[in-house]
């Protein structure tokens, strides 16, 4: 019973019709629309230009850069991967709250929550319960999953208020060969807001649906001696609802109501400071949340069963670009995690009064490391990028114990060490065709060593035509909970447990159609080996984390972005994945195998009110019991206002408008095979600038 299930990662079980000739029928479809588009539309260069009314018309007069695809600015177009980018414009038009809101938006993705933490799910895969472990979570290019359990948390729990966010970046497919380990399924970089983006000081303040209000008070400048700095602080409170849970509905257990147990508070404190090529960022974080579901056998309505995360790090960071076509990027941080959970549980028999006493768990770890890299042009159609760095986690701690009476039952201390070199070479072999090619070589104390390689070619026949080849490996290695928890009674130390491996095969194209259009199809195979799984070992029927697993997964997805005349904007997308277990071909758990989206904007009045519009479908799920969740549609609807007044900003949200029921898989770990979501919730947000 104790925490074994805590982390658990569970299977698809049953088998199910093969949908691959839907899929080969959708991918048709969507290719021929994408050709019909490219038709009908414009190409760059046979058209006049629309001379746009206002600046805020001009859509894709320039291709977007990013960073984080290969750790230099680059073209999209040029990237060696599918990305897209939302901006802090996004943010504020369409009401997202938390990171998990925003990757909900984005094409392929989609977001599960068991009211306590929120889960990535990514072409098709989203096992429930995993901690976010295969997807590479960073803010400014620093690493955020955590050092005990790998997890890159997404919704409250993320460490850095969304206000503060430039744009985030999602960089899709393997990256190990720049990133190494969790760079498995994508990469997340949050590029955070700078101090001449404040000039001096902003406050907001926030209230929604149960009694839930939050504030944050920011300032930022640069000034003329080049100094330039960012400080925040950001705090907020919900008591949160009564929650019914079927499962529970019994008189001993309040009818299934879990009353004052979905409560919720966190504050985050965030930094940054320039001061010619130095950089220093500082960020510390904590959240407490109560679990209405009673999670892992605890006992039901208890409003003490919660958890703590805290989350906090030191960067100072060094970029100098020389005149030769040389630039050196460096950095050293440390960095601290900490998990804290308390269960009530019920030591009396049936029928007996009730005997409560609290089991806590807790994880620890604290970390520091460096990394450097250098890069150049060479013969002028070489871009080389050459870099080292390495980690010390020198505390992994772990344990759980009983209060009243005291009683240890798993005290875990562990330290780790890892490193690695990589390489990458952007060759434009002419100019409208680049060869990206990289590896990177992982050395871990725990495991050994393991090398990834990524390959992309990127063809431009047009100058806003991309047409890319990709193929790419990535690892996860096992962390420290699968590796060293164990407490002698249920569960024992594996042997030998190796990465998880991915290898991917995806073809791009991305069409910019004049400057108010953008098509983007993307279809792409993965297959992954060596599945990390919870198992029972027969010999002695002591749970155990094995390489057991493989999955496979073929997928499409096809996006159309446009601005219209006038300042409307919309978006909208499909995704189509088959994503199955290879031994048994049955579809995995929590894997949508559609998912549509439709993001509208319309200007009400210029420049100033905007009405922001979200659709989202996602289909149904396989349950770990074997059921299958509804058909989920929700609309988000957000009225936006600036510069009705200098420097104030005012925005009201509708989450969940038509307040669909449905709920989302739960784990293992939970006697709930679906755990009900909110219904209509809302929102309403001041910011004030001065």
């Amino acid at each position: 019973m104790y925490f074994l299930f805590f982390r658990n990662i569970g299977h698809a079980r049953g088998r199910s019709e093969s949908t691959a000739p839907l899929l080969w029928k959708n991918m048709g479809r969507l290719v021929a629309v994408s050709f019909f588009l490219m038709l009908v539309a414009p190409m760059p260069g046979w058209a006049q230009p629309e001379a746009p009314s206002s600046t805020e018309e001009i859509f894709f007069r320039e291709v977007p850069s990013v960073y984080g695809a290969s750790k230099f600015e680059q073209k999209v177009s040029e990237a060696p991967s599918s990305v897209s980018i939302v901006t802090q414009s996004d943010i504020k038009k369409f009401g997202y709250r938390n990171l998990s809101d925003i990757l909900r938006s984005v094409r392929g993705f989609f977001t599960t929550y068991d009211r306590n933490y929120s889960y990535i799910g990514a072409r098709g895969f989203g096992r429930p319960g995993d901690y976010n472990t295969r997807v590479l979570l960073m803010v400014d290019g620093h690493r955020i999953n955590d050092g005990i359990y790998d997890q890159a948390s997404i919704g409250n729990e993320f460490p850095v208020d969304v206000d503060l966010i430039d744009k985030v970046e999602v960089i899709r497919g393997p990256s190990s060969s720049i990133y190494g380990t969790n760079a498995f399924f994508g990469v997340i970089n949050i590029v955070t807001r700078r101090g001449r983006d404040l000039k001096g000081a902003e406050m907001s303040a926030e209230a929604g649906r149960f009694d839930t209000y939050g504030g944050r008070a920011s300032y930022g400048d640069r000034y003329s001696n080049g100094i330039e700095f960012l400080v925040s602080g950001t705090y907020s409170n919900s008591p949160g609802g009564d929650r019914y849970y079927k499962e529970f509905d019994h008189p001993s257990t309040n009818r299934g109501i879990a009353s004052g147990c979905d409560w919720e508070e966190y504050y985050k404190l965030f930094s940054k400071a320039t001061m010619r090529d130095f950089t220093v960022q500082t960020l510390f974080s904590s959240r407490d949340k109560g679990i209405p579901t009673a999670p892992w056998g605890a006992w039901f309505n208890q409003s003490n069963t919660a958890t703590t995360d805290q989350r906090g790090y030191f960067d100072l960071s060094y970029e100098r670009s020389f005149s030769n076509d040389l630039s050196l990027n460096s950095r050293v941080y440390y960095d601290h995690y900490q998990y804290r959970g308390i269960y009530a549980y019920n030591r009396a028999a049936s029928g007996e009064p009730l005997s409560l006493y609290d089991l806590r768990d807790f994880g620890k770890s604290d970390w520091w490391g460096g990394d450097v890299q250098i890069t150049k042009m060479l013969f002028r159609n070489h871009k080389l990028l050459v870099g080292g760095e390495f980690k010390d986690i020198f505390r992994q701690d772990q344990g759980v114990y009983q209060r009243d009476p005291n009683s240890v039952v798993l005290d875990s201390r562990k330290s780790s060490f890892n490193g690695a070199v990589f390489i990458e070479d952007q060759y434009r072999i002419f100019k409208n065709l680049i060869l990206n090619a990289g590896a990177r070589y992982d050395y871990y104390d725990t495991f050994g060593n393991t090398l990834n390689p990524r390959v992309a070619l990127i063809y431009n026949p047009f100058e806003k035509t991309s047409l890319k080849l990709i193929y790419g490996e990535a690892f996860r290695a096992p962390n420290a909970y699968e590796l060293y928890y164990m407490d002698g009674f249920t569960t024992k130390a594996p042997r030998d447990l190796q990465p998880e491996k991915i290898q991917t095969y995806e073809a791009v194209w991305e069409q910019y159609l004049g400057d108010r259009h953008k098509m983007t199809t993307a279809l792409y195979h993965y297959s992954i080996d060596d599945l990390i799984s919870l198992q029972i070992d027969p010999a002695d029927n002591l749970l155990v984390f094995r390489n057991m697993g493989r999955a496979k997964a073929t997928g499409v997805e096809w996006e159309f972005e446009t601005k219209w005349k006038g300042g409307i904007e919309s978006r909208i997308s499909y995704a189509f994945q088959e994503a199955r277990d290879d031994a048994t071909e049955s579809l995995l758990t929590n894997s949508p195998q559609h998912q549509a989206k439709l993001n509208l904007l319309f200007p009400l009045i210029r420049d100033k009110a905007f009405l922001g519009t979200e659709f989202h479908y996602v289909s149904p799920r396989k349950t770990i019991a074997g059921r299958n969740s509804d058909n989920v549609v929700l609309t988000n609807i957000t009225l936006y206002t600036q510069k009705f007044m200098k420097g104030l900003e005012v925005s009201a949200s509708i989450y969940n408008l038509f307040d669909q029921k449905y709920g989302d898989p739960g784990s293992d770990e939970h006697l709930q095979d679906l755990i009900e979501q909110d219904g209509i919730n809302f929102r309403v947000k001041v910011t004030y600038s001065f």
